[in-house]
């Protein structure tokens, strides 16, 4: 539970016009959707991955490192991870792959796997009303055998011409912009809750004042002396 006389006491230290883009930005924030990127060794790709989460609005990513480490360039992410929740999985000798798959199962979500190598649901078909986990691989090789055994469903973006894949950042905007889009449009309550709200909001206020450290300790001394 967040402290709100704490965030209350920070909202001084913020700009009205800073607090009120938090608030809107928060609004439009999900966690309906989620994103689960495997093995994505080139930081450029993972990267605008990472900035099309925080564009269309899905809060958390999931990231697996079986083979590669994850990096965000911020080159390219252009500050994206800094709004966003990553949950990593990354043990040794440990399938972080199933582990994954278990822990989002396990958050009530569905594994879809986005490929276009089967007999998928195209991207428009979609049913949103589905608590949705959605599996990027690398490009040539794509997802693991893995996840394609264990996922609950396929999706492909319809294409005309002659290659058969879409790089995956690309693919990742498409899908999510898609997936947005039809949200906002529905009836699905896909939205944060009040809790999570003002937990982030508290964060993302802590994340923009340069002094926050002093100020924390300013804050509760004066709380332990009272």
């Amino acid at each position: 539970m967040p402290d709100y006389n704490f965030i209350e006491y920070l909202e001084q230290f913020v700009t009205d016009k800073r607090k009120a883009l938090f608030k809107k930005v928060l609004n439009d924030r999900t966690r309906h959707f989620t994103v689960a990127i495997e093995d994505i060794y080139q930081p450029h790709n993972a990267s605008a991955v990472v900035r099309s989460c925080e564009i269309f609005g899905v809060q958390d990513v999931h990231v697996i490192e079986n083979k590669y480490k994850f990096y965000a360039s911020n080159q390219v992410a252009k500050g994206a991870q800094k709004w966003l929740d990553f949950k990593l999985y990354k043990k040794k000798d440990t399938n972080n792959t199933l582990e994954c798959i278990n822990n989002l199962r396990e958050k009530g979500y569905k594994i879809i796997a986005t490929t276009p190598h089967n007999d998928s649901c195209v991207l428009q078909e979609y049913d949103i009303t589905k608590k949705s986990a959605f599996f990027f691989g690398v490009e040539k090789e794509g997802l693991s055998k893995d996840v394609m055994e264990n996922a609950d469903g396929f999706l492909k973006i319809p294409m005309v011409g002659f290659t058969e894949s879409l790089n995956i950042s690309v693919a990742a905007a498409i899908i999510l912009q898609n997936m947005n889009e039809k949200l906002k449009a529905s009836n699905v309550k896909w939205q944060l809750n009040e809790l999570e709200k003002s937990e982030l909001y508290l964060e993302w206020l802590e994340k923009s004042i340069k002094s926050i450290k002093k100020i924390k300790e300013h804050y509760y001394s004066k709380i332990i002396q009272q």
